[in-house]
């Protein structure tokens, strides 16, 4: 049926076009994020002159993330997806501008800011899993959702990978050392733009809305307190994230502690990205199969084997660890991701898609800068121990998320639409 709303049992005729833009869109900012995060740390501490400096990078490409995620998401309300995301991109390629001439100039006051700035990408990036849901089945969301998801891996393989010829590229445009990197960054970034603005016809949020019962107002608001379950629903993603993003990030330091080189860290990232996405859409299908509560608890689980193998193993089984760290994430936001998705009406998703991209980034940056400090003081086994917490309030989110409706599958879940 063509009408918007939970109620459509198949997915719209216009769905597969709006899910191959996505991808191709994803692809290309999880490109433009590679590139730019895997200088990121060494082009901040190369312009401030001052090493401790250099985690500032990811930082503020993350907040600058949550900060652009209610902005984006109101414009999309108002105009949009295609206008939303493509406004994201074209923002975050001013970020690679600021970057490209900051590091160009040896200027701290424009290179971080410029990592805020791109952080649109990664508010797109987080947009797109939401906006491949707009005309889904509820019976598909999980799995439409995870393909998008799991479409960033080819830029999380590819982007860093370019990194040396970004570089040998700006030498040889006589640009300084690692800002040839924004130059790649920022053209597929560009490319991203175009891809959005001149493909993503017809406007897959707009065309949900068709057949709506008109609201009182041009635009509803929304009051998040009056939907308990999307609360727990963002409650379970931001965990995950939190918990993914602490014990990740600390990690390297840990490994290089217990004397490890940079082959063996590289080696247990690659496998923890690994476990971020490879497995995203046999964790969408989980979700449509048996239900957005079931596929988060399965996420829990794997975060708290996470958790049992760091303490357990020794630092080169670390990958061991990690990857299972990875696939928790990755169950947790995708069934999550879907519950929120599905946890009001189709017109009030996108403000409610944004606040969860906004606590998600909040929970992530915070878990980043307190996981030094608690490592200090508790070592790395304490790190973990103190996720333990954490988990546990994610499988209490799934639960009340999907309450006495949710547990027993999609079509529980799509009633929890209210």
């Amino acid at each position: 049926m063509a009408g918007g709303g939970a109620g459509r049992l198949i997915a719209h005729p216009a769905q597969r076009r709006t899910l191959v833009v996505l991808s191709i869109a994803q692809a290309l900012g999880g490109v433009a994020n590679g590139v730019a995060l895997g200088v990121g740390s060494l082009l901040v501490a190369q312009v401030t002159g001052r090493e401790e400096l250099a985690g500032l990078a990811a930082t503020l490409l993350v907040l600058g993330g949550a900060a652009l995620a209610v902005p984006l998401a109101r414009l999309a309300v108002r105009s949009g997806r295609r206008v939303a995301l493509t406004t994201g991109a074209l923002l975050a390629l001013g970020g690679t501008v600021l970057l490209a001439v900051g590091g160009t100039l040896g200027a701290a006051w424009m290179v971080l800011p410029g990592f805020l700035v791109l952080g649109g990408a990664t508010a797109i990036n987080l947009q797109s899993r939401f906006a491949a849901t707009d005309l889904s089945s509820p019976s598909r969301r999980g799995r439409d959702l995870a393909l998008v998801v799991w479409m960033t891996t080819i830029g999380v393989i590819v982007g860093p990978n370019l990194i040396a010829p970004g570089d040998a590229l700006g030498t040889a445009l006589g640009l300084p050392h690692l800002v040839g990197a924004y130059v790649i960054s920022g053209s597929a970034l560009a490319v991203t733009a175009l891809v959005l603005w001149t493909a993503l016809r017809p406007d897959p949020l707009l065309l949900a809305r068709q057949g709506l019962p008109p609201r009182e107002g041009a635009h509803p608001r929304l009051r998040v307190r009056e939907h308990p379950r999307a609360v727990a629903a963002i409650v379970a993603v931001a965990g995950a994230h939190a918990t993914m993003v602490g014990v990740m990030a600390l990690t390297p330091v840990h490994l290089e502690h217990a004397g490890h080189g940079l082959a063996a860290i590289g080696f247990t990232m690659s496998a923890h990205t690994a476990g971020m996405y490879a497995l995203s859409p046999v964790f969408g299908w989980l979700t449509d199969r048996l239900g957005g509560r079931v596929a988060v608890l399965v996420g829990v689980g794997l975060l708290a084997l996470s958790v049992a193998a760091n303490l357990a193993l020794p630092p080169a089984a670390a990958p061991v660890g990690l990857a299972l760290l990875g696939l928790g994430w990755s169950a947790a936001t995708v069934a999550g991701s879907a519950l929120v998705a599905g946890a009001v009406e189709t017109d009030l998703r996108p403000a409610l898609q944004g606040r969860s991209d906004l606590v998600l980034g909040l929970a992530g940056a915070a878990a980043g800068a307190a996981a030094g400090p608690v490592l200090g003081l508790v070592g790395y086994a304490g790190l973990n121990l103190a996720m333990l917490p954490i988990i546990a309030a994610i499988a209490v989110a799934a639960v009340l998320a999907t309450g006495a409706r949710g547990a027993g599958g999609v079509q529980r879940l799509a009633g929890a639409s209210r």
